[in-house]
């Protein structure tokens, strides 16, 4: 079975069409440069531009960066334009799709979906935290491998700041960071997250992820479990798809 799974950031839109037997992309994802400034309109135009290269006229699954609500309105905007907030999200993309079903969830919790069922935490049990590191952090929390929506773990402080402000992969670019240095900033939120929640597992997920062999090993005193994700940076479209076929 193939549906369509679209992953919104703050630097980049792609997608593809996904195969949900095997938790795969069928096609090569296509990837658009998210606008500057990332508005509503702005916005839904990359996502018509990536489903229109397909052809595709099915269910669209998408995933946003920030907190949704009831597959449809958006709560916080930390990394796209602040006009984002209260927009109906679904009802924006149906209808600049000519009508196609949409659904909406939010980033890391669809990479959480899908590393869940098909990667680094299938069959686990017990409280597991994938962390996605991107243009921010997003988490995707589950416990007994049922998911607490909405959870933005990625805006608690850490040493005054933001933690996605110190420990992003974008805040390892900007302030040009060795992947040790990068990672000992890494291990201090994984820490401070640790001593909230007490997880069995944690995925690191986001781009950083195939390149986890430059800066895991770097991580350590954690007691929890620290594994990559398995579907990498693929994650949330997979995710996305899988949650469009649960409500259509």
């Amino acid at each position: 079975m193939q549906i369509f799974g679209l992953d919104i950031g703050g630097s980049g839109i792609k997608g593809a069409p996904v195969d949900l037997d095997r938790g795969d992309l069928a096609q090569e994802r296509f990837k658009v440069l998210t606008p500057q400034p990332a508005t509503p309109d702005g916005v839904a135009d990359g996502v018509k531009q990536v489903i229109d290269h397909f052809g595709w006229t099915g269910p669209v699954g998408l995933t946003f960066p920030g907190v949704v609500t009831d597959g449809s309105h958006i709560r916080t905007a930390a990394n796209v334009d602040k006009s984002w907030i209260d927009t109906d999200a679904r009802a924006l993309f149906s209808e600049r799709l000519g009508g196609l079903p949409a659904t909406v969830v939010n980033d890391a919790d669809a990479a959480g979906v899908a590393e869940m069922h098909f990667g680094a935490g299938k069959d686990r049990r017990g409280t597991v935290i994938l962390l996605t590191f991107g243009t921010g952090i997003g988490s995707a929390l589950f416990v007994d491998g049922v998911l607490v929506p909405n959870t933005e773990l990625g805006h608690l402080e850490l040493h005054g700041h933001d933690a996605e402000k110190r420990a992003s992969s974008k805040a390892k670019d900007d302030a040009d960071l060795t992947w040790e240095h990068w990672a000992n900033r890494v291990q201090k939120y994984l820490a401070h997250v640790e001593m909230l929640f007490s997880p069995d597992l944690f995925i690191i997920g986001g781009g950083v992820s195939r390149k986890s062999a430059k800066f895991l090993h770097f991580i350590e005193g954690i007691k929890a479990e620290v594994l990559p994700a398995q579907l990498q940076n693929n994650a949330g479209i997979v995710g996305a798809a899988m949650r469009a076929v649960t409500e259509h």
